[in-house]
């Protein structure tokens, strides 16, 4: 019996402690909830879409720091883009268009070098890929097993 009182006891001290150490845990807010609120106190007088896509904006948003950090270094695609824009200058449409996919998509020191004729082109260098387009051009009109015996050769060397 006594061993009861003791037992009822130390649960009902167990049950008292609880809430007060689950009220400690509650008032600490997590950084999801911070940024919940400096969200809302920006989000004062939206309305509807617009307080809809500010919040969207600003939830998934970066701490300030870490985004202006991001904004100011332009990535490697971005300094690409802006050699391979200069180059593309005074081309036009489809000329354009195939300049800059092959210029974005060139290694950097490829990026700079001269394009050669594909056609004339005596050894193909660079990546499998490009041996494959430099063979394939090179195989136009062959079919069968000359071609497939054409492009194993062209492949290899």
């Amino acid at each position: 019996m006594k061993k009861l009182v003791i037992l009822a006891a130390a649960l009902a001290a167990q049950f008292a402690l609880f809430p007060a150490h689950a009220a400690d845990e509650a008032k600490k807010p997590t950084a999801q909830q911070e940024k919940m609120k400096v969200c809302n106190e920006k989000a004062t007088g939206m309305k509807g879409d617009e307080r809809k896509k500010f919040m969207s904006d600003c939830l998934s948003a970066k701490p300030a720091a870490a985004a202006e950090a991001d904004a100011k270094a332009p990535t490697a695609q971005q300094d690409k883009m802006k050699v391979c824009n200069e180059k593309a200058a005074g081309k036009k449409g489809d000329e354009r268009k195939k300049f800059m996919s092959e210029c974005l998509s060139a290694k950097p020191a490829a990026a700079d070098a001269p394009a050669a004729d594909a056609k004339t082109e005596a050894k193909p260098a660079g990546s499998q890929q490009d041996k494959m387009k430099v063979c394939n051009e090179k195989a136009t009109g062959k079919k069968g097993d000359e071609r497939k015996k054409f492009m194993s050769e062209c492949l290899k060397g």
